[in-house]
């Protein structure tokens, strides 16, 4: 095998490793794994599209592992996965009718999107604390299952038709939606956006898949390594601090939007 080929796949394999465990604790991955393939000479819709199918099974995995917490809005439920499974459809269908070179000036744009949704989240939540009713019931005690108000589904509609057609920064526009619906139980939002996650991941696999609209030979190797590094991630990198994780996606974003808008203005 080619030297340049073997170097490709080492860094699609890497990229997903680490794309996977970021997902499954802070988010993030998608500023990794996407720029790879378009490293590596893959088309950006292609792209986009195969890095939704890499990076599926994590989200997966990381939904069943807060599967306790996520009983607990069990009476939203069916409704926000019908909301996510909607709005993923929808968005799916919009980046296949997306050429490759609108996709390709849109990218710095999502990517610098992305990248201050995640920067200042924390920021923004703080913003809308005083407007947030707690999610509790009438006496004072903790809720038997959590409510979404209507504003919360007509988001995660957004959020969803976005998710579908360009992951990064999907997380946080649903744990900042969550927070202003009065959610501060960090395993809980964590449930919800890993589910709902799954569920638009889920839905934009089959619709790039049945579109044909996969490469096949590099998503496969970000299947098997996406996977492992969500697992690691979710054992392992809890341990380390999250205002360092937090930093490194910011400069990582902040770094690509950079580079990403510098070589689209050569062009």
């Amino acid at each position: 095998m080619d030297a340049s080929l073997i170097a490709t796949y080492a860094l699609l394999a890497i990229a997903a490793f680490c794309a996977g465990a970021m997902n499954s604790v802070a988010g993030g991955g998608t500023f990794l794994s996407f720029p790879a393939l378009l490293a590596a000479g893959v088309p950006p819709v292609m792209a986009n599209a195969s890095n939704s199918v890499a990076l599926w099974p994590g989200s997966l995995a990381a939904a069943w592992a807060f599967r306790t917490e996520l009983l607990r809005f069990r009476t939203a439920l069916p409704l926000l996965t019908l909301v996510a499974f909607l709005g993923g459809i929808a968005g799916g269908l919009l980046l296949l009718a997306t050429s490759n070179a609108a996709f390709a000036n849109l990218i710095p744009w999502l990517l610098l999107v992305a990248t201050v949704l995640f920067a200042f989240s924390t920021q923004f939540s703080a913003l809308v604390a005083g407007l947030r009713k707690p999610a509790r019931e009438a006496d004072g005690g903790p809720a038997n299952s959590r409510q979404v108000g209507v504003g919360g589904f007509a988001f995660q509609l957004a959020v969803s038709i976005y998710g579908g057609f360009f992951g990064a920064g999907m997380g946080i526009l649903m744990l900042a939606a969550l927070a202003i619906q009065g959610f501060d139980d960090v395993h809980e939002i964590n449930a919800l956006k890993n589910w709902l996650s799954a569920v638009i991941y889920s839905v934009a696999v089959v619709t790039f898949v049945v579109a044909d609209a996969v490469s096949w030979p590099h998503t496969m190797v970000m299947l098997v390594t996406g996977t492992l590094g969500g697992y690691t991630g979710g054992r392992v990198a809890r341990r380390i601090p999250a205002l360092w994780l937090r930093r490194f996606i910011v400069a990582l974003g902040s770094l690509l939007t950079l580079a990403y808008f510098y070589k689209s203005g050569v062009n």
